[in-house]
């Protein structure tokens, strides 16, 4: 168990604080991946050989100084692997690292259902769940011919690689991008569309208005949905030309969950994070006569004084019932 996945318990709106928590990785290992709002991806193997401790042990140290220097207590994954962590921190909670073994690798993946794997989304688990492999050991069992005729022939190989705990990723050094992010949490778990539509009607509102407090645009909107069972869906997309104008935000966020057919699908979380961001005054811009355009900008001009002068909670529509 050489990689470790972590995630800090950051209360919401405080990613500014996972630069220093990315420092007190580093103080153990320079190979650190970011994973914001509020993760990262720590490869130990020289670590584990210079501190002459496992990484579950150095996983203890690490979550005693993050909650000693920053109040924060994390959730930590350890495996093999980048993929094995991540899936296996998925089962861990503050105060507990769950580990995958090398030699039990197999047996870990086994009955997981498919959508335990990272990058796997729900139209490719119904696929494989009306031929009856609904679970990663049985897409390990199946023929390769099989799921390359289901899900195409990369996609198929690919997964029967990962169903049988084959991890090919590595941990890349990053930076934290420059992003701003917003999540909106229900307070049971949401199975009404309309709902999860009003809460992502909020966030663009709030990152629109953020966007445009620093005088900033972004290219790229991520949507991130997390569900009951503590998996999420991450899905981005990059926007026709940098904005920060809330209804452009707002079109995106509601086209990436369109996309994702979530159906009935019990949903705990909704965060949306403005990446790639520039300063607004040397963004370009294409130019529009629309009436419509205009009307709209002139109202979410007023709107930002309104926020400013009583607060977000008067302007961001659905931001109480989400």
């Amino acid at each position: 168990m050489t990689i470790l996945c972590v995630r800090f318990q950051l209360p919401p709106m405080y990613e500014a604080a996972l630069p220093g928590l990315l420092g007190l990785l580093e103080e153990f290992t320079p190979v650190v991946q970011a994973l914001p709002p509020d993760g990262a991806l720590a490869d130990l193997r020289g670590a584990e050989r210079y501190f002459g401790r496992d990484a579950v042990e150095l996983a203890s140290v690490i979550r005693v100084r993050a909650l000693a220097r920053y109040g924060v207590d994390c959730a930590i994954g350890a495996g093999p692997g980048p993929m094995l962590a991540r899936v296996a921190l998925r089962e861990a909670r503050p105060g507990v690292t769950r580990a995958v073994p090398a030699d039990a690798v197999a047996e870990f993946l086994a009955g997981k259902p498919v959508t335990a794997l990272p990058g796997v989304g729900a139209a490719t688990a119904r696929t494989l769940d009306e031929y009856g492999l609904d679970t990663l050991g049985r897409v390990a069992a199946a023929p390769l011919s099989t799921l390359q005729r289901l899900i195409g022939a990369r996609a198929g190989r690919e997964l029967r690689e990962k169903a049988s705990g084959i991890d090919r990723g590595r941990v890349v050094p990053n930076a934290v991008s420059r992003s701003l992010v917003t999540e909106r949490t229900f307070p049971l778990d949401e199975l009404d569309p309309d709902r999860h539509r009003r809460a992502l009607l909020s966030a663009a509102e709030e990152i629109g208005a953020r966007l445009r407090a620093v005088e900033k645009v972004c290219r790229t909107l991520t949507l991130t949905v997390r569900y009951a069972d503590r998996s999420a869906t991450t899905r981005g997309r990059a926007l026709k030309e940098p904005t920060a104008h809330s209804a452009s935000l707002t079109r995106t966020a509601y086209g990436m969950y369109e996309a994702l057919g979530l159906q009935r699908a019990r949903v705990r979380a909704l965060a949306l994070r403005a990446e790639d961001l520039t300063p607004a005054d040397q963004a370009a811009h294409q130019l529009t006569f629309d009436p419509v355009d205009e009307k709209t900008r002139r109202i979410e001009e007023t709107a930002d004084r309104v926020r400013a002068k009583f607060g977000p909670q008067a302007v961001f529509p659905g931001a109480l019932a989400a």
